[in-house]
């Protein structure tokens, strides 16, 4: 995996899983899946109920404009606009570029000035299906144990975690962190509808625990923690963080909207020391 270097990837069609779907039966499942009522979502949408019925039926088609009213009172993520556009019979909206289309040269920078500037602490890029896009230099202390399958792009952050053969057997704190991660998997997959996402949460609950798991985990649950840390044994000694998640504000990109930033902040003071010491240690050898 290069340091600070965008993954190429091809863009994927956004119609392809519901190509034989209609737009009503597609919206039907969007407001389901919101837990949204017909009279609720009409109301807020500011159309009739009758009507609502109608296209969800079937027995009316919406307009452009009607699809994209509806699909943004259901917060529908831009892949899935797309989607209901083509079934309504309409033209895609959105543009899905490539990381590397010379348009996205700015906000490919931008990711790039993050991660850059979040050194001496890791932080990496993800798609929508945590794949790992981009990262810094500070990230290489936490993959020390991971096997190099597991490092060929394209790698998924999340199975690079919990996967026997990734680093699982480096975290301390194992079982905590996986409910933490699966948890949060569940949740994206209840917003997307992902179905990549959903075989993603199946393979990952079937991975094994690794033997350290069992080893003492007593402060997982302490009061006087915001969050649930991420504690690894490292080559640089025991490390813990906590993260955060960065997002592009209002996107019309398909990519960039499904583009994530994962800071990971060290979680006490032994840690910042540690990531400091490496960082200085790496631009000393690359001076030398």
């Amino acid at each position: 995996m290069n340091t600070l270097s965008l993954a190429h990837t091809a863009p994927s069609s956004p119609t392809s899983p519901s190509a034989s779907r209609t737009v009503g039966d597609l919206l039907r499942e969007w407001r389901q899946r919101r837990r949204m009522s017909q009279l609720l979502l009409a109301t807020e949408a500011d159309v009739s109920t009758r009507h609502l019925s109608f296209v969800e039926s079937g027995r009316a088609v919406p307009s452009r404009e009607m699809v994209m009213h509806l699909a943004e009172r259901l917060d529908v993520p831009l892949r899935a606009r797309n989607a209901l556009l083509v079934a309504a019979g309409y033209a895609p909206l959105f543009r899905e570029r490539p990381l590397s289309d010379p348009q996205l040269a700015a906000a490919r920078e931008a990711v790039e000035l993050v991660l850059k500037g979040h050194e001496p602490y890791p932080a990496l890029a993800i798609d929508r299906h945590w794949t790992i896009v981009a990262s810094n230099n500070a990230l290489a202390p936490l993959l020390s144990g991971a096997s190099p399958e597991l490092l060929k792009p394209p790698v998924n952050a999340l199975r690079l975690s919990l996967h026997p053969d990734g680093i699982a057997g480096s975290i301390v704190n194992w079982h905590a962190w996986r409910e933490h991660a699966l948890t949060r998997l569940q949740r994206q997959i209840e917003v997307s509808g992902d179905g990549t996402l959903s075989a993603l949460r199946d393979e990952l609950a079937a991975y094994p625990a690794p033997p350290s798991a069992e080893e003492a985990e007593h402060d997982s649950a302490a009061v006087n923690q915001i969050a649930v840390p991420l504690r690894l044994r490292t080559p640089i000694g025991e490390l813990s963080f906590f993260s955060t998640t960065t997002v592009f504000g209002t996107p019309v990109d398909v990519t960039l909207s499904e583009l994530a930033i994962e800071a990971f902040f060290p979680a006490d003071q032994q840690t910042a020391a540690a990531l400091r010491e490496f960082a200085d240690s790496q631009r000393a050898e690359a001076a030398s």
